[in-house]
């Protein structure tokens, strides 16, 4: 399980008096413990559930370091930089922007999308296949630009 990774990664980041780690790892245990307790009495979070808590976390992070970037608050935006990285550690690769569009092509003959009209239905499939693989946004960006 993630959580207990993460427990363990804790430990490490203390003993190594790693600041920047410590403050990502708590915020991921923080998140899990919240998505596990949301979920109901249910002891464990499946692992598209920590998915997805993982890339709130990101997407979270990159709002407020476009917003201190604009702001010119470097300090700030370096802290949001290095949570992201380590959170990202725990994600899967990503997958390249042409990959994406390379699977995006095949997926829409698989599922007979002609227009933008079928794009719901490209979507909730390609999310599901790509779940941590590739950002949301950029899936609705490339689905959007082939059915055009």
């Amino acid at each position: 399980m993630l959580i207990e990774t993460i427990d363990q990664d804790i430990k490490k980041a203390m003993l190594a008096k790693d600041d920047a780690r410590l403050r990502g790892l708590r915020a991921i245990k923080s998140a899990l413990l919240l998505a596990r307790t949301e979920k109901g009495a249910s002891e464990t979070i499946s692992e598209e559930t920590e998915l997805k808590v993982l890339q709130k976390l990101i997407k979270q992070r990159k709002e407020s370091a476009d917003i201190y970037q604009a702001q010119n608050r470097d300090d700030l935006y370096q802290i949001e930089k290095e949570e992201m990285q380590v959170i990202e550690a725990y994600l899967p690769q990503q997958i390249s922007r042409e990959e994406i569009q390379t699977y995006l092509q095949e997926m829409i003959k698989r599922v007979g999308a002609a227009s933008v009209k079928d794009m719901g239905k490209v979507m909730g499939t390609a999310n599901k296949e790509l779940a941590g693989k590739a950002d949301g946004k950029t899936i609705s960006e490339i689905v959007k630009q082939l059915l055009q």
